[in-house]
């Protein structure tokens, strides 16, 4: 009998192995794909020598991520890489809002009457982003916060829906930044706590900024396979469980995987009956014969570019998707690493990775609209394409089970749930079963790839296997 036993190989359920192995617990993990990965993979879906990332691609959370700072993952070939702006915003003037590194230029982007509320704004956190992610990231309740009053403070703001936020400034530059910001999270600008979402990911940019990593988002999952394997650790892939006795004995289980995929392979039958999942993503991979053809200059140095361009617009494309529509006009968050990473495709050409909001289990095509949208801020744009590879919700659910209707947050952010994922409880991994406990980013603090859902479950069962 081992310890642990964890399946799904994402981000998460390799960093909760990892995190057990690390002190001494043996751990196997069991991956239903020919490699690990999850939402963190590195495939050639277009042409041969051009590299795509299937889901996430920049990753704001992850060089600042207090799970993956603690692991030595440059040893296992982990190389961020940081483009000169973390995010342009442009504007169909040909001008655009900028987060960079700097919280000065930053401002500056956003014209005179907005630059100092911007500051303003950020001064209380700015050069705080280890304790306060640290804080911001664990369970709330789960500990006690190394700097409660800055804590206390960010909550108070970040609990507001982001259409209250965006009121702070005057011109639509520095709302139409922050909407596009909370936008990651998919869910209407008026839901409870979106604020946080968008504080959190700027902030994050002028900590660590937004980096990729080199090689594509498979080198994060490599990395981190490599470290568990050093510690002793197994991964299985190719093995699919569909009920807990397909798993060797083990003192825990703990599953990256949707609540409702727990509860169908552990049998727990209704456990999770009140849990929800949320709006789905329509992506397009393109490959490119040059660089995207943007209007605006700051948009060539970004590693992310936000096409919407107005506030009013992300709001628009936000709300359709919850009443069961797709947009008219998407908002579009769309990634270049090969800006900045030229080892994803061969000399000259490039990769863009581009995705909007449709509703959970959409079956249109939204492909033209999104082609569209980037014209707009990028006449041209069509004319590079050499190939593109289409995934709706059904193909992101094919890929990744994770993905229920197409949900790359793996579960809606709506009412209680924005907060208290997957339900209320005392320790929100912890299942009906003593030994069964969830990991995958259906749990606190929710999606992206930084592993803190595994370092936190984690840390709830080596307690428990502590103690026992």
């Amino acid at each position: 009998m081992c310890d642990a036993v964890v399946v799904g190989a994402g981000p998460n359920g390799l960093t909760a192995a990892v995190e057990l192995a690390r002190r001494g617990f043996s751990v196997e993990v069991f991956e239903a794909e020919a490699t690990v990965g999850g939402g963190a993979r590195t495939e050639e879906l277009t042409l041969p020598g051009f590299r795509h990332d299937p889901c996430s691609a920049v990753h704001p959370m992850g060089a600042g991520s207090p799970a993956f700072l603690d692991l030595p993952l440059a040893r296992h070939g982990l190389e961020w890489v940081h483009p000169e702006l973390a995010l342009a915003h442009p504007f169909p003037d040909g001008t655009a809002a900028v987060l960079a590194r700097s919280v000065g230029r930053t401002a500056m982007s956003l014209g005179p009457r907005d630059a100092g509320t911007y500051r303003r704004l950020m001064a209380p956190y700015v050069g705080r982003w280890d304790t306060l992610a640290t804080d911001f990231l664990s369970v709330p309740w789960s500990r006690f916060p190394s700097d409660p009053l800055t804590l206390a403070r960010f909550g108070t703001l970040g609990i507001q829906p982001a259409s209250l936020l965006t009121r702070r400034f005057r011109d639509d530059r520095a709302r139409a930044l922050f909407a596009g910001l909370a936008a990651h999270v998919m869910a209407p600008l008026t839901t409870n706590a979106t604020s946080g979402i968008a504080m959190v990911f700027a902030l994050a940019a002028h900590a660590y900024g937004w980096p990729v990593a080199r090689g594509g988002s498979q080198s994060v999952s490599d990395a981190l396979t490599g470290l568990l394997r050093e510690l002793g650790g197994a991964v299985h892939t190719g093995f699919e469980v569909k009920r807990l006795d397909d798993l060797p004995p083990a003192r825990a289980y703990l599953f990256d995987t949707s609540p409702t995929a727990l509860a169908r392979i552990a049998g727990l039958g209704r456990a999770f009956q009140g849990f929800r999942y949320g709006a789905a993503a329509f992506k397009v991979d393109y490959a490119l014969d040059g660089p995207v053809p943007w209007t605006a200059p700051e948009a060539h140095r970004a590693g992310t570019v936000h096409l919407g361009p107005h506030r009013r617009d992300i709001a628009a494309a936000l709300k359709a998707p919850v009443r069961g529509r797709a947009p008219e006009r998407p908002f579009l968050i769309t990634s270049q690493p090969t800006a900045v990473d030229a080892t994803r495709a061969p000399e000259g050409k490039h990769v863009l990775w581009a995705y909007g909001h449709v509703p959970n289990g959409w079956d249109g095509d939204l492909t033209d609209a999104v082609e569209r949208q980037i014209e707009r801020f990028a006449p041209g744009f069509r004319d590079l394409v050499l190939a593109r590879a289409v995934s709706g919700p059904a193909e992101l659910a094919a890929r990744n089970a994770n993905y229920v209707g197409g949900d790359i947050a793996c579960g809606a952010f709506t009412g209680l749930q924005t907060l208290l994922r997957p339900r209320l409880a005392r320790v929100p991994y912890a299942t009906p079963h003593p030994a069964v406990y969830l990991c995958s980013s259906a749990t606190w603090p929710g999606p992206g790839v930084h592993g803190m859902s595994g370092h936190n479950a984690a840390r709830a069962v080596w307690r428990r296997l502590r103690s026992s």
